[in-house]
Formats: C-alpha cells, structure tokens, sequence
C-alpha cells in the first residue's frame, strides 16, 4: 500500500483535493479503514464557512473496509467520536461527552474524505451483507435521529413537527412514524416535500402554515439561524423543543416564550448505531430516493457546490470506485 493517498482538506476557509496526503498510521487501539462510501452534510458545508474552526481532512459520514481487528475484511460504520475511555464521563456513559474526545473531520481528528482513515476499534459496527454502502452511509445521521426517541417520550398520538425538509429531517421524520407518532413536515422545496409523503408522512409548505401552537415535539433541523424562531410559536405550553440545528454563524432569538410557555429546549447530536443499522437492513427507514448524486472524489469541489445550491438532496463520494455505484458517478 502507498504512503500517500487522496484527500479533501479545507484549511483557512479553502476547501481543496490534495493527492499526496499521508495515510495515517492507526494508533493505539485504533484500525486503518480503507473508505468506499462518504457522504457530504450540512456540519461539513459549515465547516467550509468557519464553523468549529476545523482544518484538515473533512468528512464523518462514512462506510469502508476495516485493515485489522475483529472486523478486518468487513464494511463496516463508524461512531464519530474518539473518547480517552478513562475519565468520569467515558466511565459514566457519556463517551461523546468526553471532555479530551476528538471527532471525525470537525474537531481535532482529520475525517474521511480520504482513501484511508485511523479510527478507534471500539467505535466500529459492522455492515450486514447486502446493505448497499450507498445506503449504509446514513448509518451515523440516522443514529442521529434515533438519538431523539432516547432523549423523548413520544409513542401513539404524540403531535410532532418536523422543521425543515433536508437529509436530517427525512430521516426524523420517519423514525418518529416508527415510534407511532402523529408527524408533520415543514419545509420550503415543494419536490422534496413530496418524498415525505411517498413515504405515508404529512408535508406542507411552511410559507401556508398558519402559526399556531398546537405540536407536542418539534425537532428543528432546517440547518438555518432562524430556525429556532420559526419553531416557538407552534409548540404548545409545556411543549418540547429538540435542536438540531448547528450553523457558523451566531444565532439570535427571543427566549422569552420558552419562559413564558415552559417549553423544554433539548440539544440533541449523535446516537445509537444498531437500530439505525437495523433500520437500514430491515427497510424500515428509506434512503435511497434521498441520494440525489454520486461524484469521485476527485471531484470535490464540484460535489460540495452542488451540495450547498438550496434544495439539494444527499451527495454521496463514491471514494472507492470498484464498488459499484446506484448511481452514475460523476467528475474526473
């Protein structure tokens, strides 16, 4: 294997494809993985504009091959987080809380739109066979929304909202359906919008909604600063607020009905890899209409602009390319 390998690296705000970057030696309890599929999201966008202050290589959405360990020769997921496992929070249960983590291409840790990349052997999950890598790339964001029914009590006949109509909130939507609950999608693209409801689940233009507070739970993940705004007037006295929202940019609200309507406001990030990957493998939760391209990795920056043009769905690097694609793959 060559000491060198492809890689997306943004560094003072540039993004740019480097073809002669060091392939990492795995450290202590750690397993060089050989990337197939990564996919590009609205943390990494932001990542671009400031957010963080991240520099090197980008990318935590990710399935590839583990090099050695109980998993070596397997496709396998990856949690993003690389915790010491030592101190109070790692022994508490709180590994993603831990305060010496690192974390895959946003925070000390260079990530995966690479060839290669060194990552904890306690952070890896297995892929079964025949989950498409394509598919399997939606492990760690749809983790992400399983997160929310760990933080929540929503079962039959909870009234939820779902702010926004991107990646993320695809994903929210349809595990809420899973736990039975009554759901509603918000958002602005009207050919989006309609995705959600081939999948059973409510969707309107939030320019014809007529604020009204009548939602249980709303989860805002519209990746905008005004989201947490738009989502106050429609919950209901004591209702619950799970953000998910992370932007470059500060945001300013008016707290004041959180006050005046006790609303609960809840910060929710990464979770549980097995239902997702279940999820996945079952069919419970679909994906696959959501990829709207596949580009090489060479082709970076062409993938995140059309990552960033408004409406856009999932765009996916199809890192290694002898893995055939669902879709053509695009770039040279």
């Amino acid at each position: 294997m060559a000491n060198v390998m492809r890689a997306v690296v943004v560094q003072g705000g540039q993004l740019r494809v480097e073809s002669n970057y060091p392939v990492p030696e795995p450290g202590d309890g750690e397993v060089l993985v050989r990337v197939v599929r990564a996919g590009i999201c609205d943390t990494d966008l932001q990542i671009v504009r400031g957010y963080m202050r991240f520099e090197g290589v980008l990318g935590h959405e990710f399935v590839g091959v583990a090099h050695s360990g109980e998993h070596a020769g397997k496709l396998v997921a990856c949690e993003i987080n690389c915790s010491c496992g030592r101190c109070d929070f790692c022994k508490g249960g709180l590994r993603n809380h831990c305060p010496e983590r690192t974390v895959l291409g946003i925070a000390g840790h260079d990530g995966a739109f690479a060839d290669y990349i060194a990552v904890p052997e306690m952070n890896l999950h297995p892929i079964p066979e025949g989950l498409h890598p394509e598919h399997a790339v939606f492990v760690e964001p749809l983790a992400a929304a399983f997160q929310i029914v760990r933080q929540t009590a929503i079962g039959p006949g909870t009234r939820c909202l779902v702010l926004g109509d991107g990646k993320l909130a695809y994903l929210v939507a349809q595990v809420l359906k899973l736990h039975q609950a009554s759901v509603l999608v918000l958002g602005k693209h009207p050919a989006k919008l309609a995705l959600f409801e081939r999948r059973g689940i409510q969707a309107e233009l939030l320019s014809q909604r007529r604020p009204r507070p009548e939602f249980d739970l709303a989860v805002e993940c519209t990746g905008s600063p005004e989201g947490l705004a738009t989502v106050l007037p429609l919950l209901r006295p004591r209702g619950t607020i799970v953000l998910k929202t992370t932007v470059a940019d500060p945001i300013s609200v008016d707290l004041a009905p959180v006050v005046i309507h006790e609303l609960t406001l809840i910060g929710s990030r990464c979770g549980p890899f097995p239902p997702a990957i279940e999820a996945l493998r079952s069919g419970a939760v679909e994906v696959e209409t959501f990829i709207e391209a596949v580009y090489r990795l060479d082709a970076a920056r062409a993938a995140f602009e059309h990552a960033a043009r408004p409406g856009t769905r999932k765009i996916l690097f199809a890192v290694d390319e002898s893995v055939p694609s669902l879709l053509k793959v695009r770039g040279s």
